[in-house]
């Protein structure tokens, strides 16, 4: 079995609202001081998880996906590009309202969505839409990690390096939200739509593997530590 490429997951470190139990959505409450700590941290260990010269590094268009890429980019080298098609379940209406205060203003609705049925949080996005959008730019984005190394096999490794010195095949890390990941280790292991259900939220910073093998995806591991101290903190 070849592995084509592998995409790495990494959910954002702690936010303010992470903190208050606050729905962000595509909202932003920006990274407390330990979601920066948390980011500075993960650079090296994610470093250390993918080997020499990953071939990409994206990140969701949303400011707490996009500052705890900075450090590994900083690490690295890489151009951060951004992808909008990677943030989180947009919550409408719920964006910036506690879950204690959604939950008593829609009691029904809230409970609907906590046995996984797939209802729109406060007008916003249903998991499954989350999850075409996601899993068309992790399909995209693999596609042309593997089309780039096999028409380059030095690509990224910089001068004086060979394809010998690539440690793993090639890799993309994408910044994104612990929605993203549910929905896109769902569409790897082949849970039906929306599947989120089926994986518990990822905490901050954790790390989640999705290799193509033979051009089939394939969940590798899912919600890895990459931080010491991350807490478990709602997906939306």
């Amino acid at each position: 079995m070849t592995v084509t490429a592998r995409i790495v997951l990494a959910r954002h470190g702690e936010s303010r609202w992470n903190v208050d139990d606050r729905y962000q959505g595509h909202a932003d409450s920006g990274l407390t001081p330990a979601g920066h700590a948390q980011a500075e941290a993960l650079a090296p260990r994610l470093a250390e998880l993918v080997g020499a010269a990953p071939v990409r590094l994206v990140s969701s268009d949303l400011e707490r996906a996009r500052h705890t890429a900075a450090p590994f980019a900083a690490a690295t080298g890489l151009e951060v590009a951004v992808d909008a098609r990677l943030r989180e379940v947009a919550t409408g209406s719920w964006t910036g309202q506690t879950f204690a205060e959604v939950a008593a203003r829609e009691p029904d609705v809230v409970a609907a969505a906590a046995r996984g049925e797939d209802v729109r949080r406060g007008g916003g996005e249903t998991f499954t839409e989350v999850r075409e959008r996601v899993w068309a730019a992790i399909a995209e984005i693999a596609a042309e990690i593997a089309a780039e190394i096999a028409a380059d096999p030095t690509a990224g490794l910089g001068a004086d390096r060979t394809d010998r010195d690539r440690s793993g095949p090639p890799t993309a890390v994408l910044f994104t939200h612990g929605g993203a990941v549910r929905v896109a280790a769902a569409a790897a292991c082949g849970v039906p739509a929306p599947g989120h259900a089926a994986f518990t939220p990822p905490v901050n910073c954790s790390l989640t593997i999705v290799d193509v093998v033979d051009g089939r995806a394939r969940l590798t591991a899912y919600g890895l530590p990459g931080v010491r101290d991350a807490h478990a903190a709602r997906a939306e």
